[in-house]
């Protein structure tokens, strides 16, 4: 299935086809397989992390190592099922460094960002969500083409693009992994749930 065959016709199973098939950038080249989204197709929320990690490059899923763990986590904290939702990343294939025999994350380049762009478009046309949720500072990157610090934007309910779509950012998960102290680590558990109890409230009022 071709990329143009996916912008006439798109269709789940035809934007999974192509996803396989992904060249659009050099990280498929190291990866051990493209990581699709998963999750509700129905859904009104979208979810957008970064990129898969590790544990998700050989499982093939999305948020299933720590940090998805601690995303389910605060998903279950505030009752909200994961099987109401559709989860995604704005990169589809893992970026690393090997450090011996480990396979240590890195950020994705603007450019890598910019290039899967177009699938994250094709997800969020297919589902039509009501509110996206981007995961940390590149799913913003990926959705408004910009670099912006998460203090400014967190915990409220903005606008995105021309078509003005409801949009709320919080933290990744990994983030509140990254905390040195307990502490720290409770600060952003917190934030995280507050922000995505805001979500869940706007989808129940809107």
């Amino acid at each position: 299935m071709s990329e143009a065959a996916v912008k006439k016709a798109p269709s789940w199973e035809d934007l999974t086809e192509a996803l396989h098939h992904c060249t659009r950038c050099a990280l498929y080249q190291k990866a051990t397989q493209v990581v699709c989204g998963e999750g509700s197709h129905t859904s009104p929320v979208i979810f957008v992390g970064e990129q898969p990690g590790d544990q998700e490059d050989l499982a093939g899923r999305p948020f299933v190592g720590p940090a998805g763990q601690v995303f389910d986590e605060v998903m279950a904290s505030i009752g909200w099922p994961r099987e109401e939702i559709y989860l995604t990343n704005a990169v589809k294939h893992f970026k690393f460094w090997l450090k011996g025999e480990r396979r240590i994350h890195q950020t994705p380049a603007p450019e890598e960002v910019d290039c899967c762009r177009y699938w994250l478009r094709q997800e969020w046309r297919l589902l039509k969500p009501r509110l996206t949720i981007a995961l940390g500072g590149t799913a913003v990157l990926a959705l408004t083409g910009k670099k912006q610090t998460l203090g400014s934007l967190r915990g409220k309910i903005l606008t995105l693009g021309k078509a003005a779509a409801p949009f709320i950012v919080t933290y990744h998960p990994s983030y509140i992994l990254r905390q040195a102290s307990e502490e720290g680590r409770q600060r952003a558990y917190q934030a995280m749930q507050q922000d995505l109890t805001i979500a869940r409230n706007f989808l129940a009022a809107s």
